[in-house]
């Protein structure tokens, strides 16, 4: 490797003596064998100021184009820093994919949304009225049970990417935002909500069902309300 990010270490143990191109011959010499190709990527808590210091491994596939045109643009960017505006564009439609906000061990009226039922009710205001029929002998998956709520992994279609800029400029309030603080590097503003708390990762993709009424063309925002919270 030529230069590898700050605290790569953290993650894998870093080679001694890793003759890069070398092992670049081995795999194009391979390439006939190969159905697809994917690269190993990570990502700098430190560019986006989070507190977090070691990077988030993971793998993606490298798509369009025959394999040695996949791999010849794996070799260009190969310990490279890819940025949002290199994949992706304003007006776009991407997916989501985060983990939630964890609430721990709920009840059904509050993980379910169950009603309640009359105070004078037997034994029980909090819980489901029956657990089902006596056949079947087992209770059915569809009975609203308590137990785990929230920090589950969840994938949102088709958010617009509305604008996408550099350094925080014309997004971020005065202040700051609530638990993340102020916004120093790339960023990029989407129509409606994402999952999970401040500081959490988010893994953008291409969308799987496309919108077809959706413009491809940027939208024109007029006005960024960045007034912070009283």
């Amino acid at each position: 490797m030529k230069k590898l990010p700050k605290d790569t270490g953290r993650f894998l143990s870093i080679p001694e003596g890793y003759d890069t191109d070398a092992k670049m011959k081995e795999v194009e010499e391979s390439l006939e064998k190969a159905t697809d190709l994917r690269i190993v990527f990570c990502t700098q808590p430190r560019l986006a100021g989070v507190s977090q210091n070691k990077p988030e491994i993971m793998e993606v596939k490298v798509d369009g184009g025959t394999i040695k045109d996949e791999f010849e643009y794996a070799k260009k960017i190969l310990g490279k820093k890819i940025s949002i505006s290199d994949v992706f564009r304003e007006g776009q439609t991407v997916d989501i994919a985060a983990v939630t906000k964890g609430k721990g061990i709920q009840g059904v009226v509050k993980r379910w949304g169950v009603k309640r039922k009359r105070p004078k009710a037997r034994k029980s205001v909090r819980q489901v009225g029956t657990l089902g029929a006596w056949t079947p002998h087992y209770v059915m998956y569809s009975v609203p049970r308590a137990g785990q709520m929230g920090f589950h992994h969840r994938t949102e279609k088709n958010k617009r990417i509305l604008k996408i800029g550099s350094k925080g400029e014309g997004a971020t309030p005065e202040g700051g935002f609530p638990h993340y603080g102020v916004v120093r590097s790339d960023f990029l503003l989407l129509s409606g909500s994402t999952p999970g708390p401040a500081k959490r990762l988010i893994k953008l993709r291409y969308t799987a069902h496309s919108q077809t009424r959706v413009a491809e063309t940027p939208p024109q925002i007029n006005f960024v309300g960045i007034k912070a919270k009283s």
